[in-house]
C-alpha cells in the first residue's frame, strides 16, 4: 500500500482555436519528442480536411470516432492461485469514462500511423471518419478487445459455478 497521499485528478486543458479538452488530448498523444507546435498542425490539418469532405463540424465526427472506438470492458494480467504453482490470467475489468477514451486516442492513432497514406494528417483523418462511421482498424482493436474479454470472463469465472 502507499503510504503517500492519493493524485489529485488533473482535468486536460482545452486547445486554443477549438477551446476543446478532446483536441488537446488527442494533440498531446500525437506530440512525438516534444514537437507540439507540429502535432497541433498534424492534428488542425486533419479536421480540415474533414472539414471538406464532410461538409460537417468536424468536432462532431471526432466525437463519433471516439464514442465509437471508446471500449466499456477490457483484460488485465492478474496473477491467479493455482495448484503447486501461480499462473496469471486475463481478467476482464470494467473500465471508466476516462480510461476508456485514454485507450480510444492510443487506438485511433495506432491505427492511424499503420495506414499507408501521405502524410500523418491524411492518415489520421481517414481513420477518423472510418472510426465514426464504425469501421477502420481502431473499431476492430475494440472488437478484439470485447471479444477476449468475453471469452476470458468465461473461464476466468468458471470456478463459480
Amino acid at each position: 500500500m502507499s503510504r503517500r497521499g492519493t493524485a489529485e485528478e488533473k482535468t486536460a486543458k482545452s486547445d486554443p482555436i477549438y477551446r476543446n479538452r478532446l483536441v488537446n488530448m488527442l494533440v498531446n498523444r500525437i506530440l512525438k519528442h516534444g514537437k507540439k507546435s507540429l502535432a497541433y498542425q498534424i492534428l488542425y490539418r486533419a479536421v480540415k480536411k474533414i472539414q471538406q469532405k464532410k461538409e460537417t463540424n468536424p468536432l462532431s465526427v471526432l466525437r463519433q470516432a471516439i464514442r465509437r472506438v471508446t471500449p466499456n470492458i477490457a483484460v488485465k494480467a492478474r496473477r491467479v492461485r493455482g495448484r503447486g504453482r501461480g499462473s496469471t490470467r486475463q481478467v476482464p475489468i470494467q473500465i471508466g469514462s476516462t480510461q476508456g477514451k485514454a485507450l480510444a486516442i492510443r487506438w485511433l492513432l495506432a491505427a492511424s500511423r499503420k495506414r499507408p497514406g501521405r502524410d500523418m494528417a491524411f492518415k489520421l483523418s481517414s481513420e477518423l471518419m472510418d472510426a465514426a462511421k464504425g469501421r477502420g482498424d481502431a473499431i476492430r482493436k475494440k472488437e478484439e478487445t470485447h471479444r477476449m474479454a468475453e471469452a476470458n470472463r468465461n473461464r476466468a469465472f468458471a470456478h463459480f459455478r
